[in-house]
């Protein structure tokens, strides 16, 4: 029974110390990410809120010189406003025939979500759900090997232009592979956006915040390609050049993200590893522990002696040192109790030590 409580409290009390820091570690994580967050919304409310005002006082001023000048009632243009809103998607021409579904599924399989035209119709609500549930993982695992391919490829190449420069180390390091992978992101996002302002008539820093957010998945439906001058029917070359910019550039993000998720598992493995050594390291440092019954134990639970005395022992000692009472035993006039010297119930001359100190 008392292995038992032991080894309960040894083993509860490494693992608490190591509990601890991984909990403090997540703690951390946590703090700095909601922290992250609240100075997000800071700096957006400073610099998007007062635009935000002028724009909302623009607009009710034109709608009342709107109504005022034609005589409109607002049940009149409410009607209107419903009508433009629902007109907006079809400048591109008809969404749902097969070139606009299929830009619709690389949106949703690409979870990149614009927004810029959904399902109206309960069947196309419901098949919507059951192709993304299916689609979704799909993709992920499409995107995530196309971007261990394009790893592997750019660690070829850079291990042959370490060779043909004559470097040390030809090996392609994670910091070389991120490097490479970052530089390909770039040139993909800059050449999309030069493409995309030529053929949406965007600035280039809106066409390049368009391919930034559309590669990184965000999606906010602001800036969408394909929905002007039916480009849909009318521009194929263009619809095919804005999936492979989609479908590509995401397997590029793919091969970035590959090498963040290692280095962070890698990172995980050596925490793991560090907080195995020391509890180890507790464990071996541990002072052995002797309970009442006189049984030691090391801090992994394992029996290290065990002396069989009882309360009517006559051999127990009641002597502030280690000894048993022998005669030749000179620790009595050294410590607190010099009169105990038992030399009439043991007559030995050797000193032995108590099983309890």
């Amino acid at each position: 029974m008392l292995i038992e409580l032991y080894r309960d409290s040894a083993f509860e009390f490494i693992p608490d110390c190591i509990m601890k820091r991984q909990n403090v570690r997540t703690l951390s994580l946590v703090v700095c990410t909601f922290t992250y967050l609240l100075i997000g919304a800071a700096v957006f409310d400073s610099l998007e809120s007062p635009t935000e005002a002028k724009r909302w006082e623009f607009l009710q001023a034109v709608k009342n010189n709107f109504v005022k000048k034609y005589n409109v009632s607002d049940e009149d243009f409410r009607v209107m406003e419903i009508v433009i809103i629902e007109n907006k998607p079809h400048k591109a021409g008809p969404q749902w025939k097969f070139a606009g579904a299929f830009y619709f599924s690389t949106v949703v399989l690409a979870m990149i979500g614009y927004g810029h035209s959904t399902p109206v119709t309960i069947p196309g609500k419901a098949f919507c759900m059951g192709y993304a549930m299916v689609g979704i993982p799909l993709g992920l695992v499409m995107f995530q090997s196309i971007g261990e391919r394009l790893n592997k490829f750019a660690s070829v190449i850079i291990r042959r232009a370490k060779r043909a420069s004559g470097a040390r180390c030809t090996e392609a390091t994670e910091m070389n592979l991120m490097l490479a992978t970052g530089m390909l992101s770039s040139a993909i996002i800059t050449t999309g956006a030069a493409v995309f302002s030529r053929y949406e008539g965007w600035s280039y820093f809106d066409s390049f915040y368009y391919c930034f957010v559309t590669l990184t998945t965000i999606g906010f439906g602001d800036y969408v390609a394909l929905q002007n001058d039916q480009a849909l029917t009318n521009k194929p070359g263009y619809v095919a050049l804005s999936l492979v910019f989609i479908l590509f550039g995401l397997a590029v993000v793919a091969a970035s993200i590959n090498l963040l998720v290692l280095r962070f598992m890698t990172m995980q493995a050596e925490d793991a590893k560090r907080d195995e050594q020391d509890a180890q390291n507790l464990a071996g440092n541990a002072q052995p522990v002797t309970f009442d019954d006189e049984t030691t134990y090391n801090m992994n639970g394992k029996l290290l002696e065990h002396n069989y005395t009882t309360e009517n022992d006559e051999t127990a000692s009641l002597c502030s040192c280690t000894c048993m009472g022998g005669t030749r035993c000179l620790n009595h006039e050294q410590f607190i109790d010099p009169d105990f010297q038992p030399t009439d119930i043991i007559q030995s001359t050797q000193c032995l030590h108590r099983a309890s100190i």
